[in-house]
């Protein structure tokens, strides 16, 4: 992956930057011999990777920032406040043009529109890709309609800087949806029966990759745009066939995160970081070590040795705090570092103490230590496998089927040689009682992972009203972002989304 990355950081060196829908200036991928050969595709490939990483950040941000996640103390300035409390207005809106997510939909765009002209040694190779781009395009557009849902279609990229020709009117989302739908049957056509990983690595896109975001595609269709039993059928039907791709539970917490544990069997795709190519951006979860070493964690232990150099910027809420106050579920210490101000006399605090807790440290992405200095080079996953479990669980309620086998598989993981049927198995309820039970799951296994906010959208307005403290009835509008008054001012076909006073 490393030589084609070069390559392409010298090839975007010849090209201008675009900006998201309003762009001024035209891609300089499509200029004369770089869509020749084989190895200008490969190159352009990893160069798609390299665009997603860009965005890793803000993927973050829009899954999860909005949610009941975050919001709780921080040991410096907090960040993205008005985005924890979903104090949006026009003049506030965040993510102006689009997220910069047309900007790699128009590196996908040009990838599929010239990758199919050039000839490869290995025929297979190219449809590998093909259904990589696909996939990665499909994501895309399905992170666009969640955030806004109406948005522009563009399925070409784009090669003159006329305004004209820029401009484009916001798609509904059923149109949207479709599209995405499409995209995902492309990508499994290109893959066909090949289920292998690009490289024999979780950091390229798969056929499994793109089966688990069908699942989750047609679970909100299904549920939030009309397509009920059919879409729910789909979903189940998708997700069952992952595990046949070399993925699987990993047996315990402690597997999956750490450096060393890259190459889990539960990663189905993940983001890569690397020292000296690219640095996670999870230090801003952490802390310096100015404020951390003189406290002590949960079990007593001084902080005094701890190595890092980050900033605290998003605090745990206490709901979250006290949603992992178990000391049996091994999801609580593998998540965070809890800080208190003194040891206990020794004993730690085995459960919560607010009055002398200072803050925590997120666990799951903290690199490794080198020397005296801590390098963020965790790979993050974007979809593992507890992800395909609990997709099928929601699956399964919405079709009215018992939901327990799959709750209760993650559960009996979490607390592994502490699990006891009595205590800890989920018993099938309503389904509204299955939803809870499963978005609590959710909540619990995915924290910082970017799902939450998506998990409570996925379920219905009326979760994410209950469950989100900063909206109440009235509020439903907000749920979808609005567009800033400068991406109108730059493409005057755009309408504001509906609730938002211009």
């Amino acid at each position: 992956m490393k030589k084609y990355l070069y390559i392409f950081i010298a090839a975007l060196t010849l090209s201008a930057c675009e900006s998201e829908l309003d762009l001024t200036s035209p891609s300089q991928l499509t200029t004369a011999g770089f869509w020749d050969t084989e190895e200008g595709a490969k190159t352009a490939h990893t160069g798609m990777f390299a665009n997603l990483r860009s965005s890793a950040g803000t993927l973050w941000l829009l899954g999860e920032m909005r949610s009941d996640i975050w919001g709780g103390r921080t040991y410096e300035s907090p960040a993205n406040e008005s985005l924890i409390e979903s104090n949006i207005t026009v003049a506030t809106a965040p993510f102006g043009g689009w997220a910069g997510l047309y900007t790699r939909i128009h590196r996908v765009n040009d990838f599929l529109i010239n990758v199919p002209n050039i000839p490869f040694n290995n025929a297979s190779e190219k449809k590998h890709l093909l259904g990589q781009a696909y996939g990665l395009r499909a994501l895309y557009y399905y992170t666009l309609l969640k955030t806004w849902g109406d948005v522009p279609i563009i399925l070409e990229p784009f090669t003159d800087v006329d305004p004209a020709n820029l401009s484009r009117i916001r798609a509904p989302k059923n149109d949207v949806m479709a599209l995405v739908k499409s995209d995902l049957e492309a990508s499994l056509t290109s893959f066909g029966s090949d289920g292998s990983y690009w490289e024999s690595s979780k950091v390229f896109w798969s056929k499994a990759a793109t089966l688990t975001l069908k699942g989750e595609v047609f679970i909100w269709s299904g549920n939030l745009l009309g397509g009920g039993a059919a879409d729910f059928t789909v979903a189940k039907t998708a997700l069952q066939k992952v595990a046949s791709l070399g993925v699987s539970l990993e047996s315990s917490i402690s597997n999956l995160w750490g450096v060393p544990n890259e190459g889990n069997s539960e990663f189905i795709f993940a983001i890569q970081y690397q020292q000296d190519e690219a640095s996670n951006f999870y230090n801003g979860l952490t802390g310096r070590s100015t404020e951390i070493n003189p406290q002590f964690n949960d079990a007593g232990d001084a902080m005094s040795d701890f190595i890092i150099a980050g900033a605290n910027r998003y605090g745990q809420s206490e709901k979250t705090i006290l949603l992992l106050d178990d000391s049996d579920d091994a999801r609580g210490a593998a998540t965070f570092i809890k800080l208190y101000t003194d040891d206990n006399g020794g004993a730690g605090y085995p459960t919560y103490s607010e009055p002398t807790y200072f803050g925590s440290i997120f666990k799951k992405f903290l690199g490794q230590v080198n020397g005296s200095e801590r390098i963020f080079e965790n790979d993050v996953p974007l979809y593992r496998y507890a992800d395909v479990v609990l997709l099928l669980a929601e699956a399964k309620n919405l079709l009215g089927e018992d939901p327990t086998a799959e709750i209760n598989q993650i559960r009996a993981r979490a607390y592994g040689a502490n699990y006891v049927v009595a205590n800890h198995a989920y018993v099938n309820g309503s389904q509204a009682d299955n939803t809870d039970a499963i978005l609590n799951e959710r909540y619990k296994e995915f924290i910082g992972e970017g799902k939450r906010w998506w998990d409570l959208r996925r379920a219905g307005d009326s979760f994410v009203i209950n469950n989100t403290p900063f909206l109440s009835p009235g509020d439903e509008y907000k749920l979808v972002l609005p567009i800033t008054t400068g991406m109108i001012g730059r493409n005057p076909l755009l309408d504001q989304t509906n609730g938002y006073a211009d």
